[in-house]
């Protein structure tokens, strides 16, 4: 369960004639051991994962490793030597795929020498292709470049493993409906290693309980497992997090909430986003801009803002109520309204899917929210004409009504923005006068979320 638009990114410069150098990381489950697994087969290749380890040992390490693998025996335990001595053995290109490379680039300095003089034919005469691999974005994105230095103009490509779209995680579970897999969508996000214990046989209340709320679960410790693996100080993430999840979405609210100094709020927000825990929500540009809501935070990680709305808050009860109570005590009553916001994001999916085969009445350019003082407009999509698409999404009521209508045309004018294709998605159904409204006004298209 991989991302496979990167696996085609990866066999693509494969393809290329001479030697490529690559680093591909993501997060923790974002699938990318699969992904190499998948890439490397039916090639020559060389694997080796580092370790924590001193730089002495990491040596060490992947000395036995080349030496039974190609049955050597070594003399300078250098990796100049090691990648002198490695080989594919026919004229096909090597891959040298070397994971998490962040616990080997820190610690000993000479290993990116040793990987330029690779990529140089100076230690392997025949065509290879480097692959650095790792699991964490902060150093990749913020530490990398001061750690590996000039090697970073020597290559050919930085990817990042994003997660699974929506579209994607449809796939995985051919026999749920739409509203199911939103379901799922909606905790899990598109982690495909979260996704993959997901049992489909089971209810979503009962994957909940067995996966999340029980202490053997195997997501039950996922969520501060995922920020302490790259942050300090879990204490401060969680109440900023905590925080946010709650709704105090500003840093003016948070530091009224937590306590903690503006400049001290601001670096741990700074930290958070290098992680994409969080983001910084911008409302789309529209005339309206003295209406909009500025310097809005929110949690971008799916299954962290699941767990920090749901689950953190209530720790004590998680741990003397059975699964199930807790699950009918605190998620279920607020589940929907939780996954609405998950639903406008299937609905810009698809629309973004109608744009890219030609199937929208504009061609869209840029798409986005706008979030009002008072009032949101779910979507609005636009042309390079400024001409737009807006969008609204009901995930939560039994009926897309003309009351939610008319709050739509009031977040209009307050955004100050007109439309002539507005687009109404209902998870449930729509009202008999929207219905009718639609029948008379061309403007209007109706989509029940089953044709998503």
């Amino acid at each position: 369960m991989f991302k496979t638009s990167v696996l085609k990114r990866l066999e693509d410069l494969y393809a290329e004639s001479g030697n490529q150098l690559v680093v591909l990381y993501g997060s923790r489950n974002c699938g990318k051991e699969e992904l190499l697994r998948n890439f490397v087969k039916e090639k020559k290749f060389f694997y080796y994962r580092a370790r924590k380890a001193s730089a002495k040992e990491q040596l060490a390490m992947m000395g036995e490793e080349i030496a039974k693998k190609y049955d050597v025996r070594l003399q300078k335990f250098s990796y100049d030597e090691y990648f002198n001595r490695i080989k594919s053995g026919n004229p096909s290109k090597l891959v040298v795929v070397i994971d998490e490379f962040e616990h080997i680039a820190k610690r000993d300095p000479g290993f990116m020498g040793s990987i330029l003089n690779l990529k140089d034919k100076r230690l392997y005469p025949g065509p290879v292709m480097i692959i650095l691999a790792s699991s964490s974005i902060v150093w990749t994105e913020q530490d990398m470049e001061n750690v590996i230095q000039n090697t970073k103009k020597k290559m050919d490509a930085i990817i990042k493993i994003p997660n699974l779209n929506f579209l994607e995680v449809v796939r995985l579970f051919p026999n749920f409906s739409v509203s199911d897999s939103i379901k799922v969508y909606g905790v899990l996000g598109g982690v495909p290693g979260y996704l993959k214990v997901w049992d489909e046989k089971k209810t979503f209340r009962q994957n909940i309980c067995d996966l999340i709320l029980s202490e053997n679960g195997r997501l039950f410790a996922a969520a501060e497992e995922l920020i302490s693996s790259e942050l300090r100080e879990l204490s401060v993430y969680n109440t900023i997090l905590m925080a946010i999840a709650k709704g105090e979405n500003k840093l003016n609210d948070l530091f009224l909430y937590t306590g903690y100094s503006r400049p001290k709020i601001s670096v741990y927000m700074k930290n958070l986003s290098h992680f994409d825990i969080i983001e910084k929500v911008v409302s789309f540009e529209t005339g309206g801009w003295d209406n909009a809501k500025k310097g809005v935070y929110r949690i971008k990680d799916t299954y962290i803002n699941f767990y920090y709305r749901f689950v953190y808050p209530h720790l004590s009860d998680l741990y003397i109520m059975s699964p199930e109570e807790f699950y009918d005590t605190y998620i279920e009553r607020n589940l929907d309204e939780y996954l609405s916001r998950y639903f406008v994001n299937v609905c810009m999916e698809y629309l973004s899917l109608l744009n890219q085969i030609h199937r929208l009445p504009i061609a869209v350019s840029k798409m986005g929210t706008w979030i009002g003082k008072t009032g949101n407009i779910d979507i609005i999509a636009q042309n390079s004409a400024r001409e737009n698409i807006v969008g609204l999404c009901n995930w939560e009521k039994p009926f897309l009504t003309m009351e939610m209508c008319t709050e739509l045309f009031d977040s209009m004018k307050k955004a100050r923005i007109s439309s002539n294709h507005i687009y109404l998605f209902s998870a449930k159904a729509f009202d008999a006068k929207v219905i009718e409204m639609a029948e008379k006004d061309r403007r209007f298209e109706l989509i029940d979320m089953n044709e998503l």
